[in-house]
């Protein structure tokens, strides 16, 4: 009988096993399918590793604190957030201030965080009015709320700057007096361009070598309390590919100081990856407070979330306000970078990229981590980079490369949402079947 009875457990423990690894190539589909993709990219295009790995860290610096700004309201029951496009224009009226003001450098960049806490704060409880009144509908609701900000934002800078708005700037204002310039230079002495990512910049692989050393332990760590508690038992094959990929890592980057690699060269901005670590971590800690565990209520059922006696409608408000404070502060991120505003493009398209990547990195309209952010904008600029150099050389027209970027943008946004649809039915029939039974 003990035979048998082992004999069980090894199979019940190969089930749970074999079940574990199903799971999870299910759930890691999108970003599994599109690092394949990336990485016959990279392989197609032919670009040195030096210029890929330099563009790529760049993109990330910029764009990694805005998509990180979604996370909090798809874990609220918002989904994605498509008015972050309205804290992008509150960072770019900051900007546009300290340029007047001309404040430069650290102290400038600085001076634009403070300037976009009280506007972005009035745009994110106006915005939360809307999507409080349109429950089941805010990601329509929130992409015609940017549209509606585009307009003030455009009636403001093209008509009321010169005229209500008393501003002579001849750096900032049209030739008529009347409207500010399409382009801003942020690159001059009195402006922004890398005012924070020149604080301190560091070798990339002593950082990632250092990193992923200091990733393992907490790997090993985690594993071991949840180990001991009984908790998280069957989840063997996670941290094992958590494990893998430090490893991986550190291996690479051990390897690359080692020999004296030309990718040495490249330095990481540091403050402004230390910015970027920050908010990962305000994510994760924000969820172990009562707030968090509101945010996770409100997201699963708003209804028992109401029973329970919770403000379903304050909830939602705190999550949208934080995400829009957050996209404007990533917006002024994104633009000290780049070095140059577009005044009225610069903005546009900053939810729509925002959102692709994070669901290249595997997140969903209910459901949405700081890894996933990370690892998508990883993955979705990594196309960026090597598709039109790619299609090139197989089909001899970059074009390709282009058409298939923007199939990706918008296509990996209709299949997520068509998805969150699918699995609402799937879970309804499900839940009728149990009731039959």
């Amino acid at each position: 009988m003990a035979g048998v009875s082992e004999f069980k457990t090894n199979e019940t423990n190969k089930t749970n096993r074999s079940n574990s690894v199903k799971k999870f190539l299910f759930d890691k589909s999108v970003p599994l399918l599109f690092i394949v993709i990336c990485l016959a990219g990279v392989y197609f295009s032919k670009l040195p590793s030096l210029f890929i790995v330099n563009t790529l860290l760049k993109r990330i610096t910029r764009n990694s604190f805005m998509v990180l700004s979604l996370v909090l309201p798809v874990i609220a029951g918002v989904g994605l957030n498509f008015g972050i496009v309205i804290g992008a224009m509150a960072g770019q009226f900051a900007i546009i201030a300290v340029t007047h003001f001309k404040v430069s450098g650290f102290p400038g960049f600085m001076l634009c965080i403070l300037l976009t806490i009280p506007i972005a704060i009035v745009c994110g409880i106006l915005t939360s009015m809307l999507l409080n009144k349109t429950k089941g509908q805010e990601m329509i609701s929130s992409m015609i709320a940017g549209f509606f900000a585009n307009g003030v934002y455009q009636f403001i800078l093209l008509f009321l700057v010169g005229t209500l708005i008393p501003l002579k700037n001849k750096a900032l204002v049209l030739s008529r007096g009347i409207g500010i310039r399409n382009n801003v230079d942020l690159s001059t002495a009195t402006g922004l361009k890398y005012s924070l990512d020149n604080v301190l910049k560091y070798p990339m692989f002593h950082v990632l070598a250092v990193v992923s050393a200091v990733a393992i332990i907490v790997i090993f760590i985690d594993y071991y309390i949840k180990r001991k508690n009984r908790a998280d038992g069957n989840n063997n094959f996670k941290y094992l590919s958590y494990l893998i990929t430090a490893g991986s890592i550190l291996a690479v980057s051990m390897m690359a100081i080692k020999t004296n690699s030309p990718l040495l060269i490249i330095k990481l901005p540091l403050v402004t990856f230390l910015l970027i670590a920050a908010l990962w971590l305000f994510n994760v800690l924000i969820m172990k407070t009562k707030l968090g565990q509101d945010f996770r209520s409100v997201g699963q059922d708003m209804d028992i979330a109401k029973v329970t006696g919770i403000n379903v409608n304050r909830v939602r408000t705190i999550a949208i306000t934080i995400s829009i404070l957050l996209a404007s502060w990533g917006q002024v991120i994104f633009l000290q970078n780049i070095g140059v505003l577009s005044t009225y493009g610069s903005h546009v398209q900053t939810a729509l990229f925002s959102i692709a990547a994070i669901l290249l990195g595997g997140a969903s309209v209910i459901k949405a981590t700081s890894g996933q952010a990370i690892l998508g904008v990883i993955l979705f600029h990594t196309l960026f980079i090597v598709s039109p150099k790619a299609g090139n050389n197989l089909f001899g027209d970059a074009q390709i490369g282009e058409f298939f970027r923007a199939f990706v943008s918008y296509g990996v946004i209709g299949v997520a949402i068509g998805l969150h649809e699918w699995n609402k039915i799937v879970r309804a029939a499900r839940s009728r079947r149990r009731l039959d039974t």
